[in-house]
């Protein structure tokens, strides 16, 4: 077999190990470049959708997954001074799915379970430690290389993340906004569970407290809740991240005597950006590589993962023979309109509902919301799109 006769994945993330694991169990040579000595174990994504873990039990990793996690039925948007909901129960979608729920989970823990399966797999290598700074190709091979390696390949697949080398050696422009606002990503082990009636798991929340600049969100995972907070309208982002802000923001949540635990303090921008094309040559992207978006509705992560299973699909049918130009560019038809429009208009669209101000706007969404909760029919609909089914049926029809 020739040296090129394999594929490259730059990224170690859960998209870029996801996809080395199909490639393997295909009979697809594949070596994984991770800049970093090991996975990233700060809380990043926590939400699995119910296809993402239809996917991953054809991996044999859906079981062991929701064993470190937290099966979650329903999800909700509420007032926070009220207590007043509109909650989605995911059960509706039992007929489309075999995970009628979404899965509260740090995503380093799929990472993990990857990194267990792939040590069985002999057509995979792992190399950490090994930042890509250069990316290039020619008419019948692709290259990356770093400090003292360079490896030949018939792709090089990028699954490095929003400032992915891969993007940038395709030429390509990452088009969109980044969001006025910035996220604070602040996590507790205090049970708000315990002392909020009727919290779901997941809770997209609108409040009048002036500590917020409007709304927050609170979503569990094992052991911990994490809370997305904003900067009060009078605050910067630096005052906001000071100890006395993050303390006032929680106890504005719940009021108790005792301070709270803060475990983990993450700021970050948000951005809503896609690439004209996932592929150029022989070098491909897959994931935040290729879009991004509002972590609203817990759909970049799963996207990425839903990419890896199409492209994984894609290079082996090209591997068996099949025409690989036709297929290769039918990739980008079949994932890039599901970014666009499913994902990062969906999350743009979740965003905006959550950052409402008016009052009464503020109840019509809310009774709206209600409304289709209420409704079988509406509510699978709904559902059918927010848990990102929807955009892979339509998907699998592009020629």
């Amino acid at each position: 077999m020739a040296e090129r006769d394999r594929v490259v994945i730059v990224g170690a993330g859960p998209v870029g190990l996801t996809l080395a694991l199909l490639l393997g169990r295909a009979g697809i040579p594949a070596v994984v470049l991770e800049a970093e000595a090991d996975i990233a174990e700060e809380l990043r994504a926590s939400t699995f959708h119910p296809p993402t873990l239809d996917m991953l039990d054809t991996l044999g990793l859906a079981e062991p997954l929701i064993a470190q996690g937290l099966v979650t039925p329903t999800w909700q948007v509420r007032m926070h001074e009220t207590g007043e909901r509109a909650e989605f129960d995911l059960g509706v979608l039992a007929a489309d799915t075999a995970h009628p729920f979404r899965l509260q989970a740090e995503q380093h823990k799929l990472s993990r379970l990857l990194l267990a399966a792939l040590a069985a797999e002999p057509l995979v290598e792992l190399r950490f430690g090994h930042a890509v700074t250069s990316v290039a190709q020619e008419a019948d091979r692709a290259r990356a290389g770093g400090d003292g390696f360079a490896l030949d390949a018939s792709y090089v697949i990028g699954c490095d993340g929003a400032r992915s080398v891969v993007r940038r050696a395709m030429g390509l422009a990452f088009e969109g906004d980044t969001y006025p606002e910035t996220t604070i990503l602040a996590t507790t082990p205090f049970p708000f569970h315990e002392v909020m009636p009727g919290l779901s798991n997941v809770n997209y929340v609108w409040t009048e407290s002036p500590a917020f600049s409007g709304t927050f969100s609170l979503l569990r995972v094992p052991g911990r809740w994490r809370a997305s907070l904003y900067p009060a309208p009078d605050e910067t982002v630096e005052q906001a991240l000071a100890p006395a802000a993050i303390e006032r923001k929680l106890q504005a949540i719940h009021p108790r005597a005792e301070r709270y635990e803060v475990q983990d303090l993450r700021p970050y921008r948000i951005h809503q950006r896609i690439v004209p094309t996932y592929r150029v040559g022989r070098l491909l992207l897959a994931g935040d590589a290729a879009h991004l978006n509002s972590p609203s509705g817990g759909m970049g992560m799963n996207g990425g993962i839903h990419d890896a299973f199409e492209l994984a699909a894609t290079l082996g049918a090209v591997w068996r023979g099949e025409a690989e130009a036709a297929l290769l560019d039918r990739y980008t038809r079949r994932r890039r309109p599901v970014a666009e429009r499913e994902i990062i208009a969906q999350a743009d669209r979740n965003r905006a509902r959550m950052r409402e101000r008016d009052p009464a706007r503020r109840r019509a969404l809310l009774e709206d919301l209600r409304r289709t909760a209420a409704d079988p029919v509406k509510a699978r609909a709904h559902l059918l799109r927010s848990s990102m089914i929807a955009g892979l049926r339509e998907a699998a029809t592009i020629a």
